[in-house]
C-alpha cells in the first residue's frame, strides 16, 4: 500500500544507490567511506619549547637571538632583524592578534594560517616568494612597503617566466610611474634643447648637441638603470639571452651609431609598457585575491561571561559561539545556533541570490550577513574553513601547468638565441658577402653601421615576453573567472581537457537528481501489519549510515509513535554485519533480521521471495525477520530544477555523446533518461563497474576523436575512482568537503548542474583567448623581423611591436576572467 506521508526531516547523503537487486547497493557505501581526506594542519605559532631541539644551536628559551657577532647555522640574518615585530601602531596581514605573535615562525612541515604556502615555489596569489620556509617569520608585505628581514620576495604576479628571461621590475605601481615620469621629463628635455638650440642658430651647434645628449643619457639611465643592473648580474650567472640583455645591447648599440634620441626613447617606451603591463597584471591578480578575500577580519566570541568580545579568528576553537551582526562577514564555519538571516552567499557559491539560513542551516566562512543578528556555532578552525580550502585550491591551480604553457615556455628557450644569432648574422655578413660577391669594397665603418641598425632592430623584437606572458596569464584569468561563477578548477591543464570535451557521463543520484531518498511506498508481506514492517526495517538498518538507511529511519520516525522509535538505540541488536553490495544482517532479540537486496534475502533464509519487476521502479529494499520474508520498501528521488536546462546546454555545445550511469534498475534509469532527453544510460552498476563502462565508454569517443576528453560528473566521494579515470572530473557541490577536494580536479561550489556546461563553455573561450595571443604575438614579431631585415622598421617601431605586442596579449588575457 501507499505511504501516504511524506518524511519531513530531509537528510543529504552520499548520492550513492543501495541495496535492492535492481537497485544501489552498499557495496558502493563501503567501498569509498574511507576515501581520504585532505587533512591541513595549520600551526599559527612555531615557537620552540624549552625541550626541543633546534638545529642553530643556541639556547632559544623565550625568543631565538644571536649576538653580532655570533655564528647561526640556521640560515637566517641575525644582525639586528632577529624578531619580525609589529609595533602596536603598525599593520600585520597575516591574521593574528598583533600583540601576541611577533614571533610567528614555522616548522619545515606546519602550514599557516595566512594562506600563503611558504615552500620553495612561487606563491603568484600572494605576489611573494617565501625561499624556504623554515628559513624566516611570517610577514607580508604590501608592493609599496619595504622589509627589512633580507629575504626576496620575487612578485611574480601571477604569471611565470621561467626560461625566458622575462624578468620584469615590477616594484610598487607608484615607484614606476615617478620612474618613468622623471624619465620622460629628461627626454622631453632633449627634445626641446635641439629644437630651441637648432633655432637659436648654427654657430651653438655642437653646445645643444652636448647638451641634449646628457639629458638623453639621464633619460636612458632613469628608464632602464634596473634593465642595466640585472642584464649584469644575469650574464654574471650564465643567463645571457633575457629581456634585459636584449634591451641593453640594442640601446648602447644605437648609441653607439650615434642615434641618441632613439636609444633613449627605445628605453623609454620600453619602460612605459612595463607600467602599462604591471597595472594589467596587477589587476588580474588584485581581482582573483578580493574574490578569494574571504578571511574575516576578526570575530564576535561570546566568552565564558556570555560577554561579547573581538578576537582575531584564528584564535576561535571549534565549538565556539560567534556573534554576527547585519553587514558583516561570517569569520569561521558552523551552523546556526540562534537567530535568522538573509545570507549573501555569491563569494563562495557564485549564487547572486540571497540564501534563507535559520537555526540549524550550514554557513560558510565568507557568508555576508545581511539582515538580522545570527550566533553561530563554530564547526571548523580558521585554516581549516572552505574558505581556506578554496584559497589554497586557487593558489595550487596556478602552478599546474597546461601543455601549451610548457610547450611555450621550452620553445622560449631556442628561439631567443636563435633571434640574437640572426641579429649578429644580419649585422655582419651582409657587407662581407657583398664584397665578396659583388666587390664591394668595405669602407669600414660606414659598411657595417646600416646592418648593424637592422641588427639591433632584431634584438628588440627577439624577446618572447608577449606569449610567455600572456599564455599562463590568459589561464590565469580564465581559473578567476571560473571561480567567480561558481566553479574551481584545479589547474591550467584541466582547462584543456575541458574544452577538449565531447562526451559527458553523469552519476545520477545528487547529480542529475536531488539526491535525496524518500520511503514512498510500503509492500509488507501478507499477514504483515505495516508499521510492524516499517519498526523492523528501520532497526535492521539502525548502525547503518547508508544514504537509503537514514532514509528508511526517517520514514520511521515520521510513521511511527515516539513511544516505539525511542526504543530503538537501547533495541536488543546484535552481530551487525553489513555485506558490501548485498545488505545487512543483525539479531533483533535472538532473531536474524535481514535488509538488502531479493538475492541476498533469499539466499539467506533459504527460500526464494517475491521479486517485484521494473515495473515497480524506484529503490526496492527487501526485509525479513526470523527466516521469514516481511516485507519490501520503494525509495525514490527526484530530478533537480535545472537537470533538464543543464542537459540541454550541453547539447547546445554540441557534443557527441551525454550518458548516466548508475546502479538504479533498468526502469527509473530509463525514465530518469527520458525525462532529461538523454538517449544512452547504464543501469544496475556496481562502483567497479561503472569504472569498466567509464572506460569503455572513453574508449569509443577517442576511437573517433583521439584528442577529445571525456568528462565525469559525480559527487566526489562516492564516485572517486572514477573522477580518477576521467580526462576531467567534477564534483558537484563539493566545497564542504576534503574528499571532494582530492577526488576531484573541477569542483561546483554548489548544485547546479548547469555549471558543468558553463565550465566547458568557459575553458574553450580561455583556451580561445590563449591561442589568439600566440597567433598575435608571432605574427606580429615575424612582420617586424622580415620588416627589420628589410630596413624598412627602425628601433622606434621595433620597441612599439614588442611592447605593443605584449600589452594586446595582456588585456586580451583579462578577458578570460570576466
Amino acid at each position: 500500500m501507499d505511504l501516504k506521508k511524506e518524511n519531513e526531516h530531509k537528510h543529504e547523503h552520499s548520492h550513492e544507490e543501495h541495496h535492492d537487486h535492481h537497485d544501489h547497493s552498499h557495496d558502493e557505501h563501503h567501498e569509498h567511506e574511507h576515501h581520504g581526506h585532505g587533512h591541513h594542519d595549520h600551526h599559527n605559532h612555531h615557537e620552540h619549547d624549552h625541550d626541543e631541539h633546534c638545529s642553530c644551536g643556541h639556547d632559544h628559551h623565550d625568543h631565538h637571538e644571536h649576538k653580532h657577532d655570533e655564528h647561526c647555522s640556521c640560515g637566517h640574518d641575525h644582525h639586528e632583524h632577529e624578531h619580525h615585530e609589529h609595533k602596536h601602531d603598525e599593520h600585520c596581514s597575516c591574521g593574528h592578534d598583533r600583540h601576541e605573535h611577533e614571533h610567528h615562525e614555522h616548522k619545515h612541515d606546519e602550514h599557516c594560517a595566512c594562506g600563503h604556502d611558504h615552500e620553495e615555489k612561487d606563491c603568484s596569489m600572494r605576489g611573494h616568494d617565501h625561499h624556504n620556509h623554515h628559513e624566516h617569520e611570517h610577514h607580508e608585505h604590501k608592493h609599496d612597503e619595504h622589509c627589512s628581514c633580507g629575504h626576496d620576495h620575487h612578485d611574480h604576479h601571477g604569471h611565470d617566466h621561467s626560461g625566458c628571461g622575462c624578468e620584469h621590475h615590477h616594484g610598487s605601481s607608484k615607484e614606476m610611474v615617478v620612474q618613468f615620469g622623471i624619465s620622460a621629463l629628461f627626454f622631453a628635455g632633449g627634445i626641446f634643447a635641439r629644437i630651441f638650440f637648432d633655432e637659436a642658430g648654427i654657430q651653438i651647434k655642437n653646445f645643444y648637441a652636448a647638451f641634449s645628449t646628457v639629458l638623453f643619457v639621464i633619460a636612458w639611465l632613469t628608464a632602464g638603470y634596473k634593465v642595466l643592473l640585472t642584464s649584469v648580474k644575469n650574464i654574471l650567472k650564465g643567463q645571457v639571452f633575457d629581456e634585459n640583455f636584449l634591451m641593453s645591447v640594442a640601446t648602447i648599440g644605437a648609441f653607439i651609431l650615434g642615434d641618441w634620441t632613439e636609444g633613449a626613447a627605445v628605453m623609454l617606451f620600453y619602460n612605459l609598457g612595463e607600467v602599462v603591463q604591471h597595472s594589467a597584471v596587477e589587476k588580474s591578480r588584485r581581482s582573483i585575491i578580493d574574490l578569494m578575500d574571504l578571511r574575516p577580519d576578526f570575530a564576535r566570541l561570546y566568552d565564558s561571561d556570555s560577554k561579547e568580545k573581538l578576537v582575531d579568528p584564528a584564535s576561535v576553537k571549534i565549538g565556539s559561539l560567534v556573534l554576527v551582526k547585519a553587514g558583516e562577514k561570517i569569520p569561521l564555519d558552523g551552523v546556526i545556533y540562534e537567530g535568522s538571516a538573509e545570507l549573501d552567499t555569491s563569494s563562495m557559491t557564485g549564487e547572486s541570490l540571497p540564501r534563507t539560513a535559520e537555526k540549524g542551516s550550514p554557513v560558510l566562512a565568507g557568508f555576508v550577513n545581511l539582515t538580522g543578528v545570527i550566533t553561530v556555532k563554530t564547526t571548523a578552525s580558521l585554516e581549516n574553513t572552505a574558505a581556506s580550502k578554496m584559497l589554497e585550491l586557487i593558489e595550487s591551480a596556478q602552478n599546474r601547468k597546461a601543455r601549451v604553457e610548457r610547450f611555450i615556455t621550452s620553445f622560449a628557450k631556442v628561439y631567443t638565441p636563435i633571434v640574437t644569432i640572426g641579429a649578429v648574422l644580419l649585422s655582419v655578413l651582409p657587407p662581407l658577402l657583398s664584397a665578396l660577391i659583388f666587390s664591394t669594397p668595405i669602407t669600414g665603418w660606414e659598411s657595417f653601421a646600416p646592418w648593424i641598425s637592422r641588427g639591433l632592430v632584431f634584438l628588440v623584437i627577439s624577446c618572447p615576453c608577449a606569449f610567455v606572458i600572456s599564455v599562463p596569464l590568459g589561464y590565469f584569468g580564465g581559473i578567476g573567472g571560473a571561480a567567480k561563477r561558481g566553479i574551481l578548477i584545479k589547474g591550467a591543464d584541466y582547462i584543456d581537457a575541458l574544452s577538449k570535451a565531447d562526451a559527458v557521463v553523469f552519476d545520477k543520484t545528487g547529480t542529475l537528481t536531488k539526491g535525496v531518498l524518500k520511503v514512498m511506498t510500503l509492500m509488507p508481506a501478507e499477514n504483515v501489519e505495516k508499521y510492524e514492517f516499517l519498526k523492523l526495517a528501520a532497526l535492521a538498518e539502525f548502525n547503518s549510515h547508508h544514504p537509503i538507511a537514514k532514509a528508511v529511519q526517517d520514514c520511521a520516525l515520521v510513521n511511527l509513535s515516539e513511544e516505539v522509535t525511542k526504543t530503538f538505540p537501547n533495541a536488543e541488536l546484535t552481530d551487525y554485519y553489513e555485506k558490501a553490495g548485498k545488505g545487512i544482517s543483525v539479531n533483533y532479540k535472538g532473531k536474524s533480521l535481514l535488509a538488502g537486496k531479493n538475492s541476498f534475502i533469499s539466499e539467506s533464509i533459504g527460500k526464494e521471495i517475491p521479486l517485484y519487476g521494473d515495473e515497480i521502479g524506484g529503490t526496492q529494499v527487501y526485509a525479513a525477520y526470523d527466516g521469514e520474508y516481511i516485507g519490501c520498501l520503494i525509495l525514490t528521488d527526484t530530478l533537480k530544477n535545472e537537470a533538464r536546462e543543464a542537459i540541454s546546454d550541453l547539447n547546445k555545445l554540441g557534443l557527441s555523446r551525454v550518458e548516466i550511469l548508475t546502479g538504479d534498475n533498468e526502469k527509473s534509469a530509463k525514465k530518469i533518461a527520458e525525462d532529461l532527453g538523454i538517449k544512452n544510460y547504464t543501469s544496475m552498476l556496481l562502483p567497479h563497474e561503472k569504472v569498466s563502462r567509464f572506460e569503455e565508454i572513453s574508449d569509443e569517443v577517442k576511437a573517433k576523436n583521439k584528442k577529445a576528453s571525456v568528462i565525469f560528473v559525480g559527487d566526489g566521494i562516492n564516485d572517486a575512482p572514477v573522477l580518477a579515470r576521467s580526462d576531467a572530473g567534477i564534483a558537484m557541490g563539493g566545497i564542504g568537503s576534503d574528499a571532494a577536494i582530492e577526488a576531484a580536479d573541477v569542483v561546483l561550489m554548489n548544485d547546479n548542474p548547469r555549471l558543468v556546461a558553463a565550465a566547458i563553455k568557459h575553458a574553450r573561450f580561455t583556451r580561445k583567448i590563449v591561442w589568439q595571443n600566440i597567433a598575435l604575438a608571432f605574427g606580429i614579431k615575424i612582420g617586424f623581423l622580415t620588416l627589420g631585415a628589410l630596413g624598412l622598421a627602425n628601433l622606434w617601431a621595433a620597441v612599439f611591436a614588442d611592447v605593443g605586442v605584449a600589452l594586446l596579449a595582456v588585456f586580451n588575457s583579462l578577458r578570460a576572467k570576466r
